[in-house]
Protein backbone atom coordinates (compact mmCIF):
# COMPACT_ATOMS: atom_id res chain seq x y z
CA UNK A 1 0.00 0.00 0.00
CA UNK A 2 2.63 2.32 0.95
CA UNK A 3 4.10 1.90 -2.31
CA UNK A 4 1.58 2.62 -4.17
CA UNK A 5 1.14 5.87 -2.75
CA UNK A 6 4.88 6.51 -3.39
CA UNK A 7 4.28 6.04 -6.53
CA UNK A 8 1.25 8.11 -7.21
CA UNK A 9 3.42 10.59 -5.18
CA UNK A 10 5.94 11.03 -7.85
CA UNK A 11 3.74 10.67 -10.58
CA UNK A 12 2.01 13.66 -9.63
CA UNK A 13 5.23 15.08 -9.09
CA UNK A 14 6.90 14.18 -12.21
CA UNK A 15 3.50 15.96 -13.97
CA UNK A 16 3.60 18.82 -12.56
CA UNK A 17 7.10 19.49 -13.75
CA UNK A 18 6.27 18.01 -17.38
CA UNK A 19 2.83 20.85 -17.14
CA UNK A 20 5.15 23.81 -15.75
CA UNK A 21 8.11 22.85 -18.62
CA UNK A 22 5.12 22.90 -21.58
CA UNK A 23 3.58 26.27 -20.18
CA UNK A 24 6.97 27.63 -20.21
CA UNK A 25 7.90 26.03 -23.25
CA UNK A 26 4.50 26.53 -25.15
CA UNK A 27 4.31 30.15 -23.51
CA UNK A 28 7.00 32.26 -22.49
CA UNK A 29 9.51 30.87 -25.98
CA UNK A 30 8.03 32.82 -27.91
CA UNK A 31 9.37 35.99 -26.61
CA UNK A 32 12.05 34.93 -24.42
CA UNK A 33 14.73 32.67 -25.60
CA UNK A 34 16.53 30.85 -23.25
CA UNK A 35 20.20 31.72 -24.06
CA UNK A 36 19.69 34.67 -26.27
CA UNK A 37 18.02 38.26 -25.94
CA UNK A 38 16.31 38.56 -29.23
CA UNK A 39 12.95 40.24 -28.85
CA UNK A 40 12.91 40.37 -24.98
CA UNK A 41 15.83 39.84 -22.19
CA UNK A 42 16.82 35.97 -22.22
CA UNK A 43 15.43 33.89 -19.60
CA UNK A 44 18.89 33.70 -18.41
CA UNK A 45 19.48 37.54 -18.02
CA UNK A 46 16.33 37.80 -16.26
CA UNK A 47 16.30 34.74 -13.90
CA UNK A 48 19.75 36.44 -13.16
CA UNK A 49 18.73 39.69 -11.96
CA UNK A 50 15.65 37.75 -9.90
CA UNK A 51 18.08 35.23 -8.54
CA UNK A 52 20.59 38.31 -7.39
CA UNK A 53 16.99 40.61 -6.04
CA UNK A 54 15.55 37.61 -3.98
CA UNK A 55 16.88 35.36 -1.18
CA UNK A 56 14.75 32.20 -1.89
CA UNK A 57 12.39 30.35 -3.85
CA UNK A 58 9.02 31.80 -2.55
CA UNK A 59 10.56 35.04 -2.82
CA UNK A 60 11.15 35.07 -7.07
CA UNK A 61 8.34 33.53 -7.25
CA UNK A 62 5.74 35.56 -5.73
CA UNK A 63 7.77 38.92 -7.32
CA UNK A 64 7.90 37.29 -10.57
CA UNK A 65 4.17 35.75 -10.98
CA UNK A 66 2.93 39.30 -9.38
CA UNK A 67 4.91 41.45 -12.14
CA UNK A 68 3.85 39.44 -15.19
CA UNK A 69 0.39 39.56 -13.94
CA UNK A 70 -0.11 43.32 -13.55
CA UNK A 71 3.74 44.81 -15.54
CA UNK A 72 4.59 48.22 -14.89
CA UNK A 73 7.68 49.85 -15.40
CA UNK A 74 7.97 51.60 -12.14
CA UNK A 75 7.78 48.08 -10.12
CA UNK A 76 10.02 46.81 -12.68
CA UNK A 77 13.86 45.14 -12.10
CA UNK A 78 14.64 45.50 -15.60
CA UNK A 79 14.31 49.20 -16.80
CA UNK A 80 17.18 49.11 -19.10
CA UNK A 81 15.08 45.76 -21.01
CA UNK A 82 11.50 48.37 -21.22
CA UNK A 83 13.96 51.03 -22.51
CA UNK A 84 15.01 48.40 -25.48
CA UNK A 85 12.45 45.80 -25.97
CA UNK A 86 9.22 47.56 -24.78
CA UNK A 87 7.35 46.70 -21.53
CA UNK A 88 5.84 43.46 -21.52
CA UNK A 89 1.90 43.04 -22.47
CA UNK A 90 -0.85 41.99 -19.69
CA UNK A 91 -1.07 38.02 -20.83
CA UNK A 92 -4.03 37.11 -19.45
CA UNK A 93 -3.10 34.31 -17.35
CA UNK A 94 -4.38 32.90 -14.00
CA UNK A 95 -1.78 33.40 -10.95
CA UNK A 96 -1.85 29.81 -10.33
CA UNK A 97 -0.19 29.50 -13.86
CA UNK A 98 2.49 32.01 -13.45
CA UNK A 99 3.34 30.44 -10.36
CA UNK A 100 3.72 27.10 -11.73
CA UNK A 101 6.14 28.82 -14.42
CA UNK A 102 7.84 31.22 -12.25
CA UNK A 103 8.82 28.14 -10.08
CA UNK A 104 9.61 26.06 -13.28
CA UNK A 105 11.98 29.11 -14.43
CA UNK A 106 13.60 29.43 -10.75
CA UNK A 107 14.17 25.58 -10.70
CA UNK A 108 15.57 24.97 -13.86
CA UNK A 109 19.56 25.50 -14.95
CA UNK A 110 19.19 27.03 -18.46
CA UNK A 111 22.55 26.96 -18.75
CA UNK A 112 22.88 23.14 -18.40
CA UNK A 113 20.28 23.13 -21.03
CA UNK A 114 22.14 24.86 -23.97
CA UNK A 115 19.16 26.56 -24.90
CA UNK A 116 16.87 23.19 -25.98
CA UNK A 117 14.06 23.97 -25.39
CA UNK A 118 12.40 20.43 -25.20
CA UNK A 119 15.40 19.02 -22.92
CA UNK A 120 13.88 16.57 -20.19
CA UNK A 121 17.56 16.79 -17.69
CA UNK A 122 16.89 20.53 -16.56
CA UNK A 123 17.07 20.46 -13.11
CA UNK A 124 20.26 20.90 -11.56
Amino acid sequence: MRSAFFMIFICTLSFADDASSLLFNGNCLTCHHETKTISAPSVLEFKDRYMKAFQTKEEFVSYMSKWVKDPKEKTSLMHDAIKKHGLMPELGFDMQTLIDISGYIYETDFKKRGGGHWSRDSKN
